[in-house]
């Protein structure tokens, strides 16, 4: 059995602890045994802001089905960001921080550019650039695996179907990580400015580019002509809400897929045996990616506001209590998955929770899973040799877990 435990009274010692508010590098470095103290002595954690944290699946499941549980963070971000700043403008705007009606107007429109039908016509071009890609590393023997690779591929992707310009997207991965990193639960002032300033710039941008889609006819093959043209119960979205959901999709659009790459490809470096079952059998791709998606999941913290007084883990909380989600812990949770810190291709059953569930069920999940399979499979068969080439660096985040730097050779 592969076991990240740590020892009964560290573990009881950090349980009793521990506060979002006040993470260490180890916890950022691997969170993993910090999860399972949790789960042991404090599953239902009360936080010494008034705020509760949950590490059991059963927990964090039951609060994706729960009607009393708000996504809504106006007053959240209000006290964050400071009302009517670019960042408040944006994560309170976008979709995944709205309840019905107005996450339920947005997710239709979106949803005709997310069909099984639209993603099917993508895998040629998904494949080509992920072949494409792999041709440049070939040549120079080497690459980062993240910068080169895992962010290069659903960046263009996601840039394509919004019909940006292959010459404006150099500065968007700074836009992301500057707009995202404000998410984690401590920001500092530096940090903060970062992320304004990126909605702002970003903001701007697209101001350009809507106009020219409002000159265009409607293309229901473009997600941008969709969203400036498409009406749910006769009605558009405003610029605002326009301008706020391109930033979501471009930034949702390639975290998850970056963080799933890299984060699968040192899991299969770390478990040669799962790496040469993948390499052995093509079918096995499909488990890869989805023991991918738990075994290090991307988006590792939800939040949720209760609404109503709500029993949670046998205990009782009041309406507006703040819930932190450990999406991480929960697919790490003993209880629903067997030997759960192995990295195992062939886990079945295996309902993660990597990209939320209930409504706010993530409409890229497809995508992410469809541009996973394809580059971490074509990377895996074309480089057998691959290898480690140096160093690598973790994000630094607590909310989604990636690597900022991973150099590789083979």
């Amino acid at each position: 059995m592969t076991t990240t435990e740590l020892p009964d009274e560290e573990a009881r010692a950090f349980a009793a602890s521990f506060d979002l508010a006040r993470l260490t590098p180890d916890f950022l470095d691997d969170p993993f045994p910090r999860y399972h103290a949790l789960r042991r002595f404090a599953p239902v954690k009360r936080l010494p802001d008034g705020s509760v944290f949950l590490s059991r699946y059963e927990d964090v499941a039951a609060c994706y089905r729960d009607a009393a549980m708000s996504s809504d963070k106006s007053v959240e971000f209000g006290l964050k960001f400071g009302p009517g700043t670019p960042l408040h403008k944006h994560h309170t705007t976008s979709l995944v921080f709205n309840d019905p009606p107005c996450h339920t107007r947005v997710r239709r429109l979106l949803a005709a550019a997310f069909s099984p039908r639209a993603l099917k016509a993508l895998e040629p071009r998904i494949e080509a650039l992920v072949d494409g890609l792999l041709d440049r590393a070939a040549e120079a023997g080497r690459m980062d695996l993240v910068e080169d690779f895992a962010f290069a591929l659903p960046v263009e992707v996601i840039c394509d179907m919004l019909g940006v310009p292959r010459a404006d997207r150099a500065p968007f991965r700074r836009y992301s990580l500057a707009i995202l990193g404000a998410l984690e639960p401590v920001v500092p002032p530096d940090k903060t400015k970062a992320g304004n300033d990126a909605v702002a710039e970003f903001s701007a941008y697209l101001d350009g580019l809507i106009a020219e889609q409002r000159r265009r006819p409607a293309d229901e093959s473009d997600i941008l002509g969709i969203l400036v043209h498409g009406e749910v119960e006769g009605t558009r979205l405003t610029h605002v809400e326009l301008v706020q959901n391109c930033i979501f999709l471009l930034n949702a659009g390639h975290e998850t897929t970056t963080n799933l790459v890299g984060n699968t490809i040192d899991a299969l470096l770390r478990f040669p045996g799962e790496l040469a079952k993948l390499r052995g059998d093509p079918s096995t791709i499909r488990g890869c990616v989805e023991e991918g998606l738990r075994f290090e999941s991307s988006n590792q913290l939800g939040n949720r506001r209760l609404t109503l007084d709500t029993e949670i883990g046998g205990e009782r909380l009041d309406a507006g209590t703040y819930v932190h989600l450990g999406i991480g812990a929960a697919n790490r949770d003993p209880a629903v998955f067997a030997d759960p810190d192995r990295f195992d291709i062939a886990r079945d059953p295996n309902r993660h929770l990597a990209f939320g569930s209930g409504t706010h069920m993530c409409l890229g999940a497809t995508l992410a899973r469809m541009e996973g399979a394809i580059a971490i499979d074509r990377l895996a068969r074309r480089f057998p040799g691959l290898r480690r080439d140096g160093d690598v660096q973790r994000g630094g985040r607590a909310r989604f877990r990636g690597f900022a730097r991973y150099p590789v050779t083979w």
